[in-house]
């Protein structure tokens, strides 16, 4: 996961794909780390993951274009 940073951390792995996806149509690869507990899959969160170099373009979309 070198030259990877989070953008975007919720419990919901819903939005995280929606996260993921919105930064996808933008052009931004993305991906999801599971933080989830894989016993009991009730805890935890997820992670949306993106290219260190497009961490601040892809805040800028999180924050202007998805509300939940």
């Amino acid at each position: 996961m070198k030259n990877w940073s989070k953008v975007f951390e919720d419990g919901s792995p819903v939005r995280a794909e929606i996260v993921k996806g919105v930064l996808e149509s933008h052009g931004i690869p993305a991906f999801i780390l599971n933080k989830k507990e894989s016993a009991y899959k009730i805890h935890g969160y997820s992670e949306v993951m993106v290219p260190e170099k497009d961490h601040q373009e892809a805040s800028k979309i999180i924050q202007n274009e998805i509300t939940f």
